[in-house]
């Protein structure tokens, strides 16, 4: 029942295992997809440090076609990020309990859509617009846990994940030598074992997410997005069922 609560934005704080488990299930997916991608296209999606990074590169070069797929995968993964934004705000301030549900069901959806097509019709003069398609949806992906953490869980940006677990355990480290009682370290450590979580699970997924490429293709890929819309949908059920009573 916890994991299942994890989609749903409640008034109450939220507790760290619920954090927990939306960081299992949704840096795992997205390590699966973002290593699958790399399989596929030979490109990391959700990778904006480097995607910015080889900007850089490619206007020294002057490669301009180059330069526009970079800025196009950034753009794409900030237009998700804005998609899921203003889709969140927007239920929110309808009351509708399951909107990150809902958007977690939309991004399943299409990533199964966008797969089956790459099964059946794979075409390598296509595989740019995919890309970008990809990161878009790690864009959206990456913002719903995001927002539904309030910022503790992001499923995509590992380079700030590793950070904030520095700056949890620089504490906890911090309060131990000092012996400061007045600073309690229990939220800092759950905080810490958060990020954990969060870096583990997108690594996992990552190692996995390679392997299931190179042996199953794109119906991994279908898998994935199987996956997150089975997980949407049952929070949806279960939330509309405890709502009844």
């Amino acid at each position: 029942m916890i994991m299942l609560r994890m989609m749903i934005k409640r008034k109450c704080e939220r507790t760290h295992a619920e954090d927990r488990y939306l960081a299992l299930v949704l840096a795992t997916s997205a390590g699966l997809l973002n290593a699958m991608a790399l399989g596929a296209f030979g490109i990391f999606p959700s990778h904006m440090t480097g995607n910015t990074s080889q900007l850089s590169s490619e206007v020294s070069s002057v490669d301009f076609k180059g330069l526009m797929f970079l800025l196009a995968i950034i753009t794409a993964f900030v237009i998700g990020c804005v998609t899921s934004r203003l889709t969140g705000l927007w239920g929110i301030k309808n009351k509708i309990r399951t909107i990150f549900s809902i958007i977690l069901l939309t991004e399943g959806i299409m990533l199964m859509m966008l797969s089956a097509f790459e099964t059946f019709f794979f075409a390598t003069r296509n595989n740019r617009e995919v890309i970008v398609f990809l990161g878009f949806l790690m864009g959206i992906h990456n913002a719903t846990s995001t927002q539904l953490s309030n910022g503790r869980v992001r499923s995509t940006h590992v380079t700030g994940t590793l950070t904030d677990a520095g700056i949890a355990l620089g504490s906890v480290l911090s309060a131990l030598f000092q012996r400061d009682r007045s600073q309690p370290m229990a939220p800092q450590c759950q905080q810490f074992v958060t990020h954990l979580v969060t870096i583990t699970s997108f690594l996992t997924g990552g190692i996995a997410g390679l392997l299931l490429f190179n042996q199953f293709g794109f119906s991994s890929m279908i898998a994935v997005g199987g996956f997150l819309v089975l997980i949407a949908i049952s929070s949806i059920v279960v939330t509309v069922r405890i709502a009844r009573y």
